[in-house]
């Protein structure tokens, strides 16, 4: 059964300035010489790993809200540079917009059930959902009209 992470997207404000934090790596990795993949390093490692690639994303928390998804392609065990264990999760680049889902904020991951994921934004249903400001699709949100 496929299983989905929630993590809290610090330091972005917006899917946009999301977006542009994996250009810059990705145009980072490329200068050396690295494959043109993103991954995201973190602490602890889930153990959910056969559930999560079986069609699992990350979906990100951007001020208060699950905004996005990017999906999983791997989940990797890295040492760093000072010897700590961590988890390189392996993701797409592409940034997938969800329906705005409130979020309370907290530490680290956890696991989301896919029965529980908010759903894609349609780009034909809810094209003009995917094209507002971010600010503006937070509070339709927060009201319940979106």
């Amino acid at each position: 059964m496929t299983v989905h992470l929630v993590k809290l997207c610090v330091g972005a404000s917006s899917i946009a300035d999301l977006e542009d934090w994996i250009a810059e790596r990705q145009a980072e990795r490329a200068r050396l010489g690295l494959p043109a993949e993103q991954v995201h390093t973190t602490r602890m490692s889930p153990r959910r790993r056969d559930s999560l690639l079986a069609g699992g994303s990350l979906y990100w928390v951007i001020r208060g809200l699950i905004q996005c998804r990017q999906r999983l392609k791997d989940i990797r065990s890295v040492v760093g540079d000072d010897g700590i264990e961590r988890c390189a999760l392996v993701l797409e680049p592409r940034v997938v917009p969800v329906v705005p889902r409130p979020r309370a904020p907290f530490q680290g991951w956890r696991y989301l059930a896919a029965s529980e994921a908010p759903a894609d934004l349609d780009a034909d249903a809810s094209a003009d959902a995917a094209d507002m400001p971010d600010d503006m699709r937070r509070e339709l949100a927060a009201l319940g009209l979106l």
